[in-house]
């Protein structure tokens, strides 16, 4: 049924896009352009190469934070790619543009903001770049405040803005250790305090409930990467108890806030979005172009963002798929992060009552990480590696999981029991963030068991 309908609607979205030619002048295109008769070949040869991509569309597939956009996307981003709209300015993305502003305004009212200045990007990293950009314009001789936790892009953007940074240790759950951050804040120089709202290794939520609390007394920014995380705010809005709503409850109060629909919002890479809390912070956007910018007096998104060219068919993507899926109720996104939510703890539970399994630390979004009980940091390594090798190599029903390289130090803290015998341990990693998660995480966690 759905190939069927998928199908209908591509076919449906060729035939508007050539109406739509057939309402200019007829011309004549050069003879080379033709290359229909040798592309059935390359097309072919291409789907070939592709079947070599793990099945990112199965349930099986519980290994990085990958998924297929949802099938509305996909369609939504062929026809706007049909026209290939650039969104840097009206004069290159009119039609893009406003569903832009439209779908931005959507997450802007999601996470609470009344006046903001934001936009789509092509990645979190883009966005995340923009953010620290403008942090460091406001306080140019302080420093940022990272999680040892946080992602990695982080530091290395702070690298990339000459900016300098202190590292903030973790505290038992993966978060970032107040203690240590007030330890860090009372020396001094630190203008922006950059909070975690889902960690790429373990899904932990930053404090930053505590940290507001904070920034009253030292007077910080605080930019908020919830690239992963940041849809889960529909779960606090709608009153779900499946989550602890202290992080997201006061979302509204951070600077600066990082969301990427093409993790959780159900859309193709790339799409990211940057949303400041003050509109005035566009003043450091300023610049003038001698060839765009002239087709209205209206704000170009170019105007107020550091990339040049954005693919306005992301725009179109995601506006199509909350016209389907909205933010606001729970007939919408709210669906399938609950599910996902759901997931992550049946399969808590799972572990929790094993005696072959432990869990590192216990989920607070879709993302678990769990090793085998051994009596040392070594051998956890090594079944671990082989786990992870065997169930993706496996002929009938392969499953597929990530690692997680963590600091023995940090681990045995955690385990006593375990002696220490390497610098690092490998554990496994679960990012159970499609829907049909909910409905085979038995099975998932059955097969990893027998092999524990």
């Amino acid at each position: 049924m759905k190939n069927s309908q998928l199908k209908k609607r591509l076919n449906s979205i060729v035939d508007n896009y050539f109406q739509y030619e057939s309402n200019w002048s007829i011309f004549i295109s050069p003879d080379y352009l033709e290359h229909f008769s040798k592309s059935e070949n390359v097309l072919n040869l291409l789907n070939k190469k592709l079947t070599g991509t793990y099945p990112f569309f199965h349930p099986f597939y519980a290994g990085q934070m990958l998924k297929p956009p949802i099938e509305v996307a996909s369609l939504a981003y062929f026809s706007a790619m049909m026209l290939n709209p650039n969104n840097h300015a009206l004069d290159g993305g009119p039609s893009t543009s406003q569903l832009e502003k439209e779908t931005v305004d959507a997450i802007a009212k999601m996470v609470g903001y009344k006046k903001y200045l934001g936009h789509l990007t092509s990645s979190g990293t883009i966005a995340n770049l923009e953010g620290l950009w403008i942090s460091k314009m406001l306080n140019p001789k302080s420093y940022f405040a990272i999680c040892e936790n946080a992602h990695y892009t982080h530091t290395r953007l702070s690298q990339v803005l000459n900016f300098k940074y202190k590292i903030i240790k973790m505290n038992d759950r993966g978060q970032m250790d107040i203690d240590h951050l007030i330890k860090i804040i009372k020396r001094g120089h630190i203008g922006t305090v950059i909070v975690t709202l889902g960690t790429t290794g373990f899904g932990a939520l930053d404090p930053l409930h505590e940290i507001l609390s904070l920034q009253k007394h030292y007077n910080f920014r605080i930019h908020v990467d919830a690239a992963y995380g940041g849809f889960f705010k529909i779960l606090q809005n709608e009153g779900s108890k499946l989550i602890d709503s202290k992080p997201f409850k006061f979302l509204n109060r951070a600077d600066s806030i990082v969301i990427d629909p093409h993790k959780h919002g159900l859309q193709p890479y790339g799409c990211g979005c940057i949303l400041f809390r003050d509109p005035s912070v566009g003043k450091f956007y300023k610049h003038d172009s001698p060839y765009t910018y002239f087709t209205s007096k209206k704000l170009h998104l170019g105007e107020v963002s550091i990339e040049c060219s954005r693919a306005g068919a992301s725009a179109a993507a995601l506006w199509a798929t909350l016209k389907i899926f909205p933010l606001k109720t729970k007939a919408g996104l709210y669906k399938f992060l609950t599910s996902s939510r759901k997931a992550a703890i049946k399969f808590q539970l799972l572990v929790n009552n094993s005696s072959k399994l432990r869990l590192i630390v216990q989920p607070e979004l879709d993302i678990v990480n769990f090793f085998p009980m051994q009596k040392s940091t070594a051998n956890i390594s090594r079944i671990c590696n082989k786990i992870f090798k065997k169930l993706m190599e496996r002929k009938v029903k392969p499953i597929y999981l990530s690692k997680y390289r963590i600091d023995s130090d940090f681990f045995v803290k955690l385990n006593p029991s375990i002696k220490k015998n390497s610098k690092e341990v490998v554990i496994l990693r679960s990012a159970l963030m499609k829907p049909e998660h909910e409905h085979y995480v038995n099975e998932i966690f059955s097969e990893i068991e027998k092999l524990s």
